[in-house]
């Protein structure tokens, strides 16, 4: 793994969709890459799914285009996360799972290399009081796509270390992202507020209140939300909705995080947003976005 002009090397757990979104960014920022993914099946395709994400990020101006890019390295192994200077968990939104990624990659990287996860719902304590070094953790809650969305939530455990929270500061810095810093707790703030507003939204359509169609364009014409609660939908990966939204009602106990039926059917139907070309709205091969009706 080639260093950067600021010294920083990344490793990132997880090909997914957030994965591949934060090391698109990170290569055009500059800097070096290694994604990780055991699964071989998710990992062949990244790497190309990430020059994709880069062009887009280029040709909107999002990503600078006098940079030259970071190398990309892919990986099934986490042992190749050796060397890195920050490891970002960007896996499935399972506890257990993320704790175990962390045990893994504690013990193959520095003590004192920045650990970051990138959970939307789980609180950064809970994960911390399984993880062999917490004063490593911090969370960060990127937005998608990563490369687009300049502001970032930044969530300091408890026991979060004074250099893990300058060493973000400086990541941060280089990625050109603007960091705001929240408390800990089940969903921090974004995914509290918005995973709530996607549930309603999407229960509405299921009563047949309103159209996905018409739901996103009262967001954005009367409430200013820039793209409308369900194709935020399609956008996060209905999937990895649910399992938020399931984190957050077994958390808090609020009934209005439990995951519509709404919702429910669209993952058992397949239909999980952008990633599989049809969610709420259908994807088009040239982009084209058409809406759908929940089956």
């Amino acid at each position: 793994m080639t260093q950067d002009s600021a010294g920083h090397r990344l490793a990132v757990l997880g090909a997914g969709v957030m994965g591949k979104g934060i090391t698109a960014l990170a290569l055009g920022r500059g800097l070096p890459v290694t994604l990780i993914d055991v699964d071989p099946d998710v990992l062949a395709p990244a790497a190309d799914q990430v020059r994709q994400e880069m062009r887009l990020g280029l040709l909107t101006g999002a990503l600078p285009r006098d940079r030259k890019p970071g190398e990309l390295r892919t990986s099934t192994s986490i042992a190749d996360a050796a060397g890195a200077t920050v490891v970002v968990e960007a896996i499935t939104e399972v506890a257990e799972l993320k704790v175990k990624a962390l045990i893994d990659v504690a013990a193959v990287v520095a003590p004192g290399t920045l650990l970051v996860t990138n959970t939307s719902s789980i609180p950064v304590d809970e994960l911390a009081a399984s993880a062999p070094r917490p004063e490593d953790l911090l969370g960060v809650h990127f937005m998608n796509p990563p490369y687009l969305i300049e502001t970032v939530e930044v969530i300091p455990g408890s026991r979060t270390g004074e250099h893990a929270t300058a060493a973000l500061s400086s990541l941060l810095e280089a990625l050109g992202r603007r960091e705001v810093v929240v408390g800990d707790g089940p969903g921090f703030v974004t995914s509290r507020v918005l995973h709530r507003m996607i549930n309603d939204a999407a229960a509405l359509v299921h009563e047949g209140r309103a159209t996905a169609e018409a739901v996103d364009a009262l967001m954005e014409g009367c409430l200013g939300h820039p793209t409308g609660p369900l194709r935020t939908a399609d956008l996060i990966g209905i999937d990895n909705l649910v399992d938020s939204l399931r984190v957050l009602h077994e958390r808090t106990g609020d009934e209005s995080f439990r995951p519509s039926e709404a919702l429910l059917r669209k993952v058992s139907d397949g239909d999980l947003g952008r990633k599989t070309g049809r969610g709420f709205y259908s994807y088009t091969d040239a982009g084209g976005v058409l809406p759908v009706g929940l089956r």
